[in-house]
């Protein structure tokens, strides 16, 4: 894949498909920002294994559901490379209930969490590199924002809020020479699902035409290709990763 930018940011970084899009990315070439909320350790040790492997990388903190954190993260990545090439919009939550049993505040939570982030940091992207005339984001999504799912009211809905925005972006970031994108990971095999019991991964298993679950990789290579210039002309998409599992 090819990159003409120098950098990237990736939020919520330092575990899962976050983790995986910084070595991917790291392994292209690009600077990696690797962004935190509250435990510092594994983004120190994602920083090092990077480092180790004769890339470059850097930890920065922020909770991107607010616009100081954001604006502060910003500020601090121009004044130390002069641009921000990339963002990678992966920062997220669940708290999953029926909704019956989901309180405002669990619907709140997440969309702030999952949407409103989405919102800032793409708009703070839009500010520091319109003049640049050059940039890409990838917004990691989920297969419930296409289909749904019992006891995901919040999760879908702050999913489906992030294809829309995605698209929103696109024409407004078209205008000047940014492009937006997203894309929409099925089962991918994370500490997430490592916990599920086998029998209940065979369950959904059944359900998917590729008969397993996708990699963490899998979902990164794919945040890169729609980051690089060998997808200049693509903007506005939504990039299934689901092994069949959504058509």
């Amino acid at each position: 894949m090819n990159f003409s930018g120098k950098n990237v940011l990736v939020t919520g970084a330092s575990r899962g498909i976050g983790q995986a899009i910084v070595r991917v990315l790291a392994q292209n070439n690009l600077k990696v920002w690797i962004n935190y909320r509250g435990d510092a350790k594994p983004a120190n040790e994602l920083k090092a294994e990077i480092e180790d492997m004769g890339f470059e990388a850097a930890i920065i903190q922020a909770d991107v559901s607010k616009v100081e954190d954001v604006a502060s993260m910003f500020k601090a990545i121009m004044e130390s490379d002069g641009q921000l090439s990339y963002l990678v919009n992966n920062a997220g939550i669940t708290k999953d209930k029926l909704a019956l049993r989901m309180s405002l505040e669990d619907f709140t939570d997440v969309i702030n969490a999952n949407l409103t982030s989405v919102f800032i940091t793409s708009k703070e992207f839009l500010k520091a590199m319109s003049k640049k005339r050059f940039g890409s984001v990838v917004n990691i999504s989920s297969i419930v924002s296409e289909m749904g799912n019992a006891g995901q009211v919040n999760y879908s809905a702050s999913k489906g809020g992030v294809n829309t925005l995605t698209k929103s972006f696109a024409k407004e970031g078209a205008l000047r020479g940014l492009r937006f994108n997203a894309v929409t990971p099925g089962f991918i095999q994370t500490a997430m699902t490592d916990e599920l019991k086998d029998d209940i991964k065979d369950e959904y298993i059944k359900n998917i035409p590729l008969k397993r679950f996708g990699s963490a990789k899998e979902v990164a290579t794919a945040v890169a290709f729609l980051l690089s210039d060998d997808a200049s002309y693509i903007t506005g998409e939504i990039l299934k990763v689901n092994g069949g599992l959504y058509m």
